[in-house]
C-alpha cells in the first residue's frame, strides 16, 4: 500500500512540476492547480501533501496569495541560513553551482541561524554595494525551524526575565515566564532549556517557555551538559538496545571465528592516544622481497551490529560517537565500543582485514580482503610509539616499527607529489579533573607516529573505494568536491592581504606551494582555517566523487566502525561484495543515510569545538577571578584599527588586544603596512611579532576573550598630559 501511495505521489509531483513548467503557466493556488490537473474535491489533499513536499524541497516556491511558481521565475532561493553575531546572515544556495546570497539584519524577518528560508533576491550582484559584489536578498518564508529548543542563560531586568542564548549566532534574546521546574524556581543565572514559541513580529524579541533547568552556571558539569542539550546529543541507550547488546558474548566465541582468516599468530599492533577505550584499527608490516605487504585489521563490528537491529537503527540515528573534554558519547553502547568489538591486545577479536602489497617505490600491486580473527601483541600509544621511532630498534616491536616507518614515510611522500594538500593541523587537547575542571592544556602535534597510522588508513581506505567501485557495490563514499573558483579567489585576496605573494590558487600546484610557504610561521594557522573555509566540505555521498584534499579519486571511510555508522555500513558493502544476491541497501536508501551521518558529523564536530573553546574561557576565567593571570607566549596574526588580534600557539586560542591598553604610547594603524606604530617611541606591531599576553577580560556570552600584552609599561608624559587634560 505504502509503495502504491509512494508511486502515486511521484506520477502526481511530475504533474505539477510539468504544468508550472508551462511557458503559458501563470501563478495559481492550491484548488486552481487541483483543477488545472483534473483532481476533484475528493483528490484535494493529495494535491495539499505533493505542494507542500516540493516546496519543501525547494523545487517550487509560494508568493502572495499563496499562488505556486519555479523559484527562478520569481528570483527566488531556497536554502539555510547562516546568521553573523553582527545580525547580518548570509543564505547557502541549495542549487549547486549557485551563489550565496547576502542578507541585512534588517532583512532576515523573523529567521534565525540555521533555519531553512525563502529568500527574494531584492539587488543582483552588480548593483551590489559590498566590496565583494554578491546579490542581495530579503527572507520571505521560514521552511523549517533549526531550533525547537534553545540553550541559555536567564538573565533579569527591572519588568521581565529573558534568556541569553549560548549560541552567539542567535542574535536575539528570549522572553520567559520562569515557573517552578521539579519544585526549584529558576534563578539568574541558571543555564535553562527554552522551547520557542511562534515568533511573528521581527519587531519585538522572541518568546519561550523554560523547560529545562541545567543548574547554575558554573557549577560543576553544567557547561557540558549545555552543551549537550544545545546540540541535541542523545545521553542515554533504549532498553531496546541494551537489551539486544547484553546478548551478546564478551569474549569472540568458537562459533564466531569459524570460516576467518586465522592470523592470532601475526605480530600485529595498535597504535592510539594515550587515553584512548576503544581500538578499532590495528596494523601489521613486513618488508618482502622488492617491496612491503601492508596488514590493516578493522573491528568487524558488522558481525555484531545486524541491519535493521535496535542496535543498528540507534547507531545510525546517532551516526557518529561524539568526543567532548571529560566524556565520550558513544555510538555503540559500552558493551561492545569497549569490550568484544575494541581490539584490545592478547585476546582474540573479530576483524574485517585488508592486504596491500607495494613496491619498492611505494606502488600498490596488489590488494585482498578477507574476514579475520586476531590477537594484538602490543597496544602502543602515540607518544610510546613516536619513543620507539626516534630511537634505534632494540626488539621485534622496534624493528617492526621502524620497518612500517619506511613504508609510512615513502607512502607519505608519494601522496603529496600526487597532489595532497598538507591540511593537517594541531590539535589542543583539554585535561580537566574530576569535577570538569579544567587544569592544563597539551598540544598534540601530527608527529610520526600519528602520520604512520593516517598513511595506512588512507591506503585501506582508497582500496576499499577502489573495490567496491569497480565491482559496482552500493555503498557510501567520502567525497570532498572541487571548490568553487570564486571562493578560492576570495581566499587569495586574503592571502595578499597578509602581505603574502601567492598565484592562481586554483592550481593545486599553487595552493601546495602556498601550504609550504607558510609552514611554521605565524600565519600558518590563521590562513589554514581561512583555506578550509574556501573549500567545500567532505561529506558522505553514493556516487564515487573522489577526494580533493588528498588528490585522491577513490576514497571511503573503512577504518573506524566503532565510532562511524559510514565505516559500518561500507564493512557490509565489502562483505558482499561476492554474493550472488546481495542484501545491501539500494541506493535511495543508502543516500538518505549518507544525508544523516553528513549531518550529524558536522554536528558532533560543532559540539566538539564549541565544548573545547568553552572550557578554554572558563581556564582563563578562573584565572581573572583568582587574580593570578598567567603569562604566554603569543603572535601576531593580524593588526587591525582597533588593535591586536594574537593567537596562543600552546592553546590554539585567538583573542584580541585592544588598542586602548597599548598603554605606552599612542599608536597609529597603518593599514598599507599593516602595522600600529607608536607616535612618541615608534615602536611597532605587526603580524608575526611574538610577544607575551595575559588575559585581562572574558566574555562567556559572546565566547570572547581579551588579552593584555604582559611587558608593556605605561607613557609616564602620556599620562601626565591626559591628567593635565
Amino acid at each position: 500500500m505504502a509503495g502504491k501511495r509512494k508511486t502515486a505521489d511521484q506520477d502526481l509531483r511530475a504533474e505539477i512540476l510539468r504544468l508550472i513548467q508551462e511557458p503559458k503557466y501563470r501563478p495559481l493556488d492550491k484548488i486552481e492547480i487541483a483543477d488545472a490537473l483534473g483532481y476533484g474535491a475528493a483528490r484535494r489533499n493529495e494535491v495539499r501533501r505533493v505542494l507542500r513536499d516540493l516546496e519543501q524541497a525547494g523545487e517550487i516556491a509560494r508568493i502572495r496569495k499563496n499562488r505556486y511558481v519555479l523559484p527562478d521565475a520569481a528570483d527566488l532561493v531556497t536554502g539555510t541560513l547562516s546568521v553573523h553575531e553582527a545580525g547580518y546572515a548570509f543564505l547557502t544556495n541549495e542549487k549547486p553551482g549557485q551563489s550565496d546570497l547576502f542578507i541585512a539584519a534588517e532583512n532576515t524577518g523573523t529567521a534565525m541561524h540555521g533555519d531553512r528560508v525563502v529568500a527574494r533576491i531584492i539587488r543582483g550582484a552588480e548593483f551590489s554595494r559590498a566590496r565583494k559584489p554578491r546579490a542581495e536578498g530579503r527572507v520571505i518564508r521560514i521552511l523549517t525551524r533549526a531550533n525547537e529548543t534553545i540553550v541559555g542563560t536567564l538573565q533579569q531586568t527591572r519588568n521581565f526575565f529573558y534568556v541569553v542564548t549560548d549560541d552567539p549566532r542567535l542574535v536575539h534574546n528570549i522572553y520567559v515566564q520562569p515557573s517552578s521546574i521539579n519544585g526549584r524556581q529558576p534563578r539568574v543565572g541558571d543555564k535553562v532549556v527554552v522551547r520557542l514559541e511562534a515568533w511573528e513580529s521581527r519587531h519585538v524579541n522572541p518568546e519561550g517557555k523554560i523547560i529545562e533547568l541545567l543548574g547554575p552556571r558554573t557549577a560543576p558539569g553544567v557547561d557540558i551538559l549545555s552543551i549537550i542539550r544545545k546540540y541535541h546529543l542523545p545521553v542515554e541507550f533504549p532498553h531496546a538496545v541494551l537489551e539486544e547488546t547484553s546478548a551478546i558474548p564478551e569474549t569472540v566465541t568458537a562459533d564466531a571465528i569459524d570460516g576467518r582468516e586465522d592470523l592470532r599468530s601475526q605480530f600485529i599492533v595498535t597504535i592510539d592516544p594515550d587515553d584512548a577505550r576503544d581500538f578499532d584499527d590495528a596494523i601489521h608490516v613486513e618488508e618482502i622481497k622488492g617491496g612491503w605487504q601492508l596488514g590493516v585489521h578493522i573491528a568487524d563490528v558488522s558481525a555484531y551490529v545486524r541491519p535493521g537491529s535496535a542496535l543498528d537503527r540507534e547507531a545510525q540515528r546517532r551516526g557518529n560517537s561524539v568526543y567532548l573534554p571529560d566524556r565520550v558519547i558513544p555510538m555503540l553502547p559500552e558493551r561492545l565500543s569497549n569490550g568484544v568489538c575494541s581490539l584490545n591486545p592478547h585476546v582474540d577479536r573479530l576483524t574485517h582485514s585488508v592486504f596491500l602489497q607495494f613496491d619498492r617505490n611505494g606502488r600498490m600491486r596488489q590488494s585482498r580482503f578477507a574476514r579475520t580473527v586476531i590477537r594484538s601483541a602490543h597496544r602502543l600509544t602515540y607518544k610510546k610509539a613516536f619513543a620507539i621511532l626516534k630511537s634505534p630498534a632494540r626488539d621485534e616491536l622496534g624493528q617492526r616499527l621502524h620497518t612500517a616507518w619506511k613504508l609510512a614515510a615513502l607512502l607519505r611522500k608519494k601522496r603529496f607529489e600526487h597532489g595532497s594538500l598538507d591540511l593537517d593541523m594541531p590539535e589542543v587537547k583539554v585535561v580537566v579533573d574530576k569535577k570538569g575542571k579544567p587544569i592544563r592544556f597539551e598540544r598534540v602535534e601530527n608527529d610520526e607516529s600519528h602520520q604512520l597510522i593516517e598513511e595506512f588508513m588512507l591506503a585501506a581506505n582508497e582500496a576499499v573505494a577502489r573495490e567496491l567501485k569497480n565491482r559496482g557495490v552500493p555503498a557510501i563514499y567520502r567525497v570532498h568536491e572541487n571548490p568553487d573558483p570564486e571562493r578560492l579567489g576570495e581566499f587569495r585576496e586574503f592571502v595578499l592581504a597578509h602581505g603574502i605573494r601567492v598565484g592562481d590558487l586554483t592550481h593545486r600546484a599553487e595552493l601546495q606551494k602556498l601550504l609550504a610557504s607558510i609552514a611554521g610561521t605565524a600565519e600558518e594557522h590563521p590562513l589554514k582555517i581561512g583555506l578550509l573555509k574556501s573549500l567545500k566540505r567532505a561529506r558522505y555521498a553514493t556516487a564515487p566523487l573522489g577526494h580533493y584534499g588528498l588528490a585522491k579519486p577513490n576514497y571511503t571511510h573503512f577504518t573506524s566502525p566503532i565510532r562511524r555508522y559510514a565505516d559500518l555500513e561500507v564493512h557490509r558493502a565489502l562483505a558482499e561484495r561476492d554474493l550472488a544476491r546481495r542484501t545491501s541497501r539500494a541506493v535511495p536508501q543508502l543516500s538518505a543515510i549518507a544525508d544523516h551521518i553528513s549531518a550529524t558529523e558536522r554536528n558532533a564536530a560543532e559540539a566538539e569545538i564549541d565544548a573545547v573553546k568553552m572550557k578554554k574561557l572558563e581556564f582563563f576565567e578562573s584565572q581573572l577571578e583568582a587574580r593570578d593571570p598567567q603569562v604566554f607566549d603569543a603572535v601576531v596574526i593580524d593588526v587591525r584599527n582597533y588593535g591586536l588580534l594574537i593567537e596562543l600557539p600552546e592553546i590554539l586560542l585567538t583573542g584580541l588586544v585592544h588598542v586602548s591598553t597599548l598603554a605606552d604610547d599612542f599608536y597609529i594603524f597603518s593599514p598599507a603596512q599593516r602595522r600600529l606604530v607608536g607616535r612618541q617611541r615608534r615602536r611597532s606591531f605587526a603580524v608575526g611579532d611574538k610577544l607575551r599576553a595575559h588575559v585581562a577580560r572574558v566574555d562567556q556570552f559572546k565566547r570572547q576573550i581579551d588579552f593584555a600584552i604582559a611587558d608593556l609599561r605605561p607613557d609616564q608624559n602620556r599620562t601626565h598630559r591626559q591628567r593635565r587634560k
